[in-house]
């Protein structure tokens, strides 16, 4: 999403180069052969200062910097507030131009705040958007929250799989239901071992265990399978008290699902009354998670004006490699925000598993042909996630709900917004 933007030729150009303690502040006046260099450290008085100094030279003021962790978002919003145009500058863009401007490597702060000034000189940057001043940083904050919390509760699953398990009840697992369940936890908190499980008569552990494990479908002959398994089990011969360490993983499993369902709940009632909420929730594939980090990490989708720079941000533009008579494969470019482009995917994953829908049929009548060709699949994933980000995008630029089944030619011999990308032949 790196754009030309146009510099006004009176402008004051400001490149800071962010870090934890101190910032390196290089400035190009027009008309002045020597730029000035400053270094501000990250305090309320020396970010005062650099404002009092910018604003003195009575000039239309644009400074540009490399975000970087979340060290930057304090001075730029003291930048925005101060009235200067704030412009960001792509890492990856800044990392490229810094080699072959310097045609090495090394990288120090100094350096950097040059070649983010020549980025700034030529227009090679991108708007910034302060999520405090676009109203979402709430729903940020909730976003990053959620999905710190998701990736603990996986982690402390894994190890609960791959380590405790197999030591003290290895044939338990394959009772293990989705991820997102609290039974499963709740019955390791219950009955941690075979051995509590069978120093109980079977009728009274189902007695016992009945309200343990939740709503089930069968659940009597589930419980009287488990307590055959337990007899049978090769674990470890433990007393009927697991080890401490044991309970404790288990507590912290259950707590870090309390703690998810509880974000869910906050981000329902946050957003429950956004239109762009709603209208995204009646998306197929689209639950209040990926409604969340769609708004999240997309912000105003209104600022995108034609679905295709929607993509771009996204990663999910199309690029060739090419150079004379070669010409590689095209692929999905992936220079965008990942976290976006994997939500939607797996919103795409979702919907092409839920009953009749559009994103369905065109999944469907893309692997027609071979239905057990992996590569054929992954495009057609592809294809799927990439049209999630052409509907969330119209769906919210226009302010329509979303319509299933508006596929096909439309009169004229185009292709409609949401027209299927079909499978090569051969």
């Amino acid at each position: 999403m790196t754009n030309r933007q146009p510099i006004p030729t009176d402008a004051l150009l400001v490149a800071i180069d962010i870090a934890k303690v101190r910032n390196e502040v290089l400035i190009e006046a027009p008309n002045h052969r020597r730029r000035r260099r400053l270094s501000i450290l990250n305090t309320r008085a020396e970010h005062d200062r650099l404002i009092e100094t910018l604003r003195a030279y009575g000039k239309p003021v644009i400074c540009a910097f490399e975000a970087t962790g979340n060290y930057h978002r304090p001075i730029a919003w003291r930048l925005i507030e101060a009235g200067f145009d704030v412009r960001l500058v792509s890492s990856m863009a800044l990392a490229r131009t810094r080699e072959a401007l310097h045609n090495g490597w090394d990288k120090n702060d100094p350096r950097d705040a040059q070649v983010i000034l020549h980025m700034l000189r030529i227009g090679a940057t991108q708007r910034y958007h302060d999520p405090l001043r676009a109203g979402i940083n709430d729903v940020q904050e909730l976003s990053k929250t959620h999905e710190a919390i998701a990736k603990a509760k996986t982690e402390i699953q894994h190890r609960i799989l791959t380590h405790y398990l197999p030591l003290y009840f290895p044939e338990i697992e394959r009772f293990r239901g989705n991820s997102r369940s609290d039974w499963y936890f709740a019955f390791l908190d219950a009955f941690p071992t075979p051995a509590s499980i069978i120093a109980l008569s079977k009728e009274a552990f189902i007695e016992a265990a009945w309200d343990v494990v939740g709503r089930k479908v069968s659940k009597e002959r589930l419980l009287a399978d488990i307590y055959e398994t337990a007899r049978t089990s090769i674990g470890l011969p433990l007393p009927i008290v697991a080890p401490a360490m044991f309970r404790m993983v288990i507590a912290e499993a259950r707590s870090l699902i309390r703690q998810r369902n509880e974000i869910e709940d906050m981000a329902d009632a946050m957003l429950r009354d956004s239109a762009d909420y709603k209208a995204l929730r009646k998306v197929p594939g689209i639950g209040p998670v990926i409604a969340l980090t769609i708004l999240a990490e997309g912000g105003d989708l209104r600022r995108f004006r034609h679905h295709r720079q929607f993509l771009k941000f996204c990663g999910l533009d199309l690029s060739t490699q090419q150079s004379g008579q070669h010409r590689g494969q095209t692929r999905l470019s992936k220079f965008g925000n990942a976290r976006l482009r994997r939500t939607l995917w797996i919103a795409g994953q979702v919907a092409i598993r839920q009953r009749e829908n559009g994103f369905r049929h065109k999944f469907e009548r893309y692997i027609a042909q071979d239905r057990d060709n992996p590569d054929l699949r992954r495009k057609a994933l592809a294809a799927i996630t990439a049209k999630m980000a052409r509907v969330v995008h119209a769906i919210i630029k226009s302010g329509s709900d979303y319509r299933p089944f508006v596929e096909g030619r439309v009169p004229g011999g185009r292709i409609s917004f949401c027209g299927a990308v079909r499978a090569p032949k051969g």
